[in-house]
């Protein structure tokens, strides 16, 4: 049981790094599009609704949709005063708890306001209130309930290693894995 455990929380974490890695990549577009922002707009004195939009867009996909990713490598800001002091065990604890009564509450509450949010956006295909805008408000509202689904599937993966970890679990072989698996 112990092994079907961990090869979930590991499809997790693959899925975490998969989605954080491919995120990357929009951080190198935002830069490019700005780019070509500023050399319409002092080059060519010209502008563009639609590609200032999309900088944007990019900026929040790679904060929202990035931060599965980023609570995987333990990225996220915390008061570790005494939780780099803790063991492996006292820090899966701290773990265990904290995504139970903080993450997954909070992720609960983000999937359950925004579902309609988003939802009226999609119905009406939600478009830029700019002239020349870009006509995909809907796709950027729905990366509100997609970052708290990203979120709950790590903390889920969290939760697991913190579980194994707890019950004395270790793995046969070095997995590789970031977390409370390189503590194992």
């Amino acid at each position: 049981m112990y092994e079907k455990l961990h090869a979930l929380a590991r499809g997790l974490d693959s899925l975490a790094e998969l989605t954080g890695r491919l995120i990357a990549w929009l951080t190198l577009g935002t830069v490019l599009i700005t780019f070509a922002v500023v050399v319409l707009r002092y080059v060519f004195q010209t502008g563009s609704i639609a590609l200032q939009e999309s900088i944007s867009y990019l900026h929040a996909a790679v904060f929202m949709l990035g931060a599965a990713y980023t609570l995987k490598h333990d990225g996220h800001v915390r008061v570790d005063i005494f939780y780099r002091a803790l063991t492996p065990r006292g820090k899966a604890w701290i773990n265990l708890l904290g995504t139970l009564l903080l993450l997954t509450p909070v992720c609960a509450f983000i999937l359950y306001s925004s579902w309609e949010y988003v939802a009226v956006s999609w119905s009406m295909r939600e478009a830029s209130q700019e002239a020349g805008g870009l006509d995909a408000v809907f796709l950027l509202k729905t990366a509100i309930p997609l970052m708290a689904a990203l979120l709950l599937l790590q903390g889920l993966s969290m939760v697991l290693h913190s579980i194994l970890l707890l019950a004395g679990w270790r793995p046969d072989t070095d997995s590789g894995t970031a977390g409370l698996d390189r503590e194992l």
